[in-house]
């Protein structure tokens, strides 16, 4: 038991995570025609939860409860994993990248997320407003707009040819490159950092 704890705390190398996230499509399809997607999920939860007769939340949400036990099997698994299975060694970065990140000023690389955004002393600062706000509230537009999120467009509209995803990971993948090289730097000097 005590070697099966140790194996499943070590990162996984891409050839087995991949393949067993992108086994997830066929599986889905094959047993209940189903579309894999989390962001759905949301919608969801809003039309089980929200009395209004608002029109977008008017449908038969039962029917997607799976997606629900779903998200929350998601949520329930990450907090097991990072409560009782969480690897102790410092999260390894590049060093290039570590470079990079310390001219913005990030150098905590202990946690999954940088511990210089993301913690609550920011939560009511400029910082808080602009990266969990105005951020959050961006990547809800930007999920809304493109018709789902990356897990549902990059893993499932791609793996079944649909051109929409194609169009809509292309952009995924294009924004993250240029708030990353273009306006995260002075989005950081903005804010403080």
């Amino acid at each position: 038991m005590e070697q099966l704890i140790a194996w499943i705390s070590q990162p996984w190398p891409w050839y087995v995570a991949g393949p067993l996230i992108g086994l997830t499509v066929p599986v889905l399809l094959l047993v209940g025609n189903k579309s894999f997607g989390i962001s759905s999920s949301l919608r969801h939860v809003c039309a089980m939860c929200v009395p209004a007769n608002i029109p977008f939340f008017t449908y038969n949400w039962k029917k997607e409860m799976w997606n629900i036990i779903f998200v929350l099997g998601v949520l329930v698994g990450g907090f097991l994993a990072t409560t009782f299975l969480s690897n102790p060694d410092t999260i390894v970065v590049a060093e290039s990248t570590q470079a990079d990140l310390a001219a913005l000023g990030i150098t905590d690389y202990s946690k999954l997320m940088p511990a210089e955004i993301f913690n609550w002393e920011n939560l009511f600062t400029a910082k808080g407003l602009l990266f969990f706000v105005i951020g959050g509230f961006m990547v809800g537009f930007g999920t809304r707009y493109a018709g789902g999120c990356t897990s549902g467009h990059a893993i499932m509209g791609i793996s079944s040819l649909q051109w929409p995803s194609l169009v809509a990971t292309i952009f995924f993948m294009i924004g993250g490159f240029l708030m990353t090289h273009v306006l995260l730097g002075p989005l950081m000097k903005l804010v403080g950092f």
